[in-house]
C-alpha cells in the first residue's frame, strides 16, 4: 500500500528583511536630506544658510504644534476638523482678553490654553456619546466656533493700542535660546511629551489599540469612550497653545487666520504616520513629515515659484500621505513584515513493515 505523498507546504507572505523595514522608517529623513541637498545646489547662495535654517525652525513651529494637534485624535481612528477654527478663536481670545479686557497676559495664556481643553473635551463628547462621525461632529464644532470669532472680534481685527503688546508676551515667539528660535525648543518638548505618552504609557497604548480596533479594546476592558475623550481634549489643549503662539507672532487678531494652517496639520499628521513608526501616527514621524514639507516650501519658495504652487505641493503631499499611511496600516495589519517561521518538513513517506500508514491529514 502506498502512503499518500505529503501536504504542499501553506504559501507564506514575503519575508521582508532588514534594508526594507529601515526604508520604510527612514525613508522621509533620507527624503528630507535629499531635498536639502537639490536645494543647496540650486541655489547656493540663499539656501544653505542660517537665515533659511531660522526661518524654517520660527515660520514652521506652529504648523508643526498643530500638526502635532491633529496626530493625537488620529491615533484613535478619529479626525479633528475644528483644528483651524479652534487656532483663530485662540489666538484671537488671546488679544481680546490683553488688549480689549486689560488682563495679564500670563492669565490670558492659561485661560485660552484652558479653554482649548475644554472646547476638545466637547468635541470628544460628540463624537463617543453624540455617536456622530467625527469629521461630521468636528466640522459642526468648527463653524460654531468661528461664529464666536466672529462675535468677539465684530468681523474686524484686534489691534493693540500705540503701547503696543507686552514685550514678555511677544517674547514667546520672538526670543531666542542657544542662538535658535525658542519655539523650535517648544516643537521639541511637545513632541517628546507625547512620544512619552503614546510609545511608554499605558494610556498611549490604548489609544493605539482603539485606533487599530475599536471593538476589540472594548472586550479586552479598554474605555474606548473615555479614552477617546481624553484624546481630544489633549488635542485641545496643544490647539489653545498654538494660539498663543500665533497670537504672539501675529500681535493683531485675524478672525480668518487660523484656517490656513488646517490642511498643512494635517498632511503632517497623516505624513507622519509613514515614517520612524509606519502604520502608526507617532509623534517623530509627524516631526519628520513636518521637517519636509518646511524645506520643500522653503525650496519652492525661493525659486521663485507662483503662490498657487504653496495649495498644490500641500493638496499633492496630502494624498500621498493618505495613501502611504493607508498601505502602512495594511502592512502592519496584516504582519506582512513580520519574521515567518519556516515551512515545517513533510513526514517521511511510510516503509512496509513499520506498521499501518498514518491516516491523511
Amino acid at each position: 500500500m502506498t502512503a499518500p505523498p505529503p501536504p504542499a507546504p501553506r504559501s507564506r507572505p514575503l519575508r521582508r528583511g532588514p534594508a526594507w523595514h529601515l526604508a520604510g522608517a527612514y525613508g522621509l529623513l533620507v527624503l528630507t536630506a535629499l531635498l536639502v541637498l537639490v536645494f543647496s545646489l540650486m541655489l547656493p547662495r540663499t539656501f544653505p544658510t542660517r537665515d533659511t535654517v531660522d526661518s524654517i525652525l520660527s515660520n514652521q513651529s506652529i504648523p508643526a504644534v498643530l500638526a502635532l494637534a491633529a496626530m493625537v485624535p488620529v491615533v484613535t481612528g478619529s479626525f479633528d476638523l475644528s483644528l483651524g477654527y479652534g487656532l483663530g478663536l485662540a489666538h484671537v481670545m488671546v488679544l481680546h482678553l490683553v488688549v480689549d479686557a486689560g488682563w495679564p497676559w500670563p492669565w490670558a495664556c492659561l485661560a485660552v490654553i484652558a479653554g482649548g481643553g475644554v472646547t476638545g473635551l466637547l468635541n470628544g463628547v460628540v463624537v463617543e456619546f453624540g455617536r456622530i462621525d467625527s469629521f461630521i461632529a468636528t466640522l459642526g464644532t468648527g463653524s460654531m466656533l468661528y461664529a464666536v470669532t466672529g462675535w468677539i472680534t465684530g468681523g474686524g481685527r484686534i489691534v493693540p493700542g500705540p503701547q503696543g503688546l507686552p514685550t514678555a508676551f511677544t517674547d514667546l515667539y520672538d526670543a531666542t535660546f542657544l542662538g535658535l528660535p525658542l519655539p523650535a525648543f517648544y516643537v521639541l518638548a511637545l513632541a517628546a511629551v507625547l512620544w512619552v505618552m503614546l510609545e511608554r504609557l499605558p494610556f498611549g497604548r490604548c489609544l493605539y489599540v482603539i485606533g487599530a480596533n475599536p471593538r476589540a479594546a472594548e472586550l479586552v476592558g479598554i474605555p474606548v469612550r473615555r479614552y477617546t475623550v481624553h484624546a481630544f481634549a489633549a488635542s485641545g489643549l496643544i490647539v489653545g497653545f498654538a494660539g498663543v503662539l500665533l497670537a504672539a507672532q501675529q500681535q493683531i487678531g485675524n478672525p480668518s487666520v487660523g484656517l490656513d494652517y488646517l490642511l498643512p496639520a494635517f498632511v503632517g499628521a497623516l505624513l507622519g504616520s509613514t515614517a520612524i513608526r509606519p502604520g502608526r501616527p507617532n509623534a517623530l514621524g509627524t516631526l519628520v513629515a513636518v521637517a519636509v514639507l518646511a524645506v520643500g516650501l522653503t525650496g519652492i519658495g525661493q525659486l521663485g515659484a507662483a503662490f498657487w504652487t504653496v495649495p498644490l505641493f500641500y493638496g499633492g503631499t496630502l494624498l500621498l500621505a493618505v495613501g502611504l499611511a493607508g498601505y502602512s496600516a495594511r502592512r502592519l495589519r496584516t504582519g506582512a513584515d513580520a519574521a515567518h517561521d519556516p515551512p515545517p518538513a513533510p513526514k517521511p513517506a511510510h516503509e512496509p513493515g513499520n506498521g499501518p500508514p498514518d491516516p491523511p491529514p
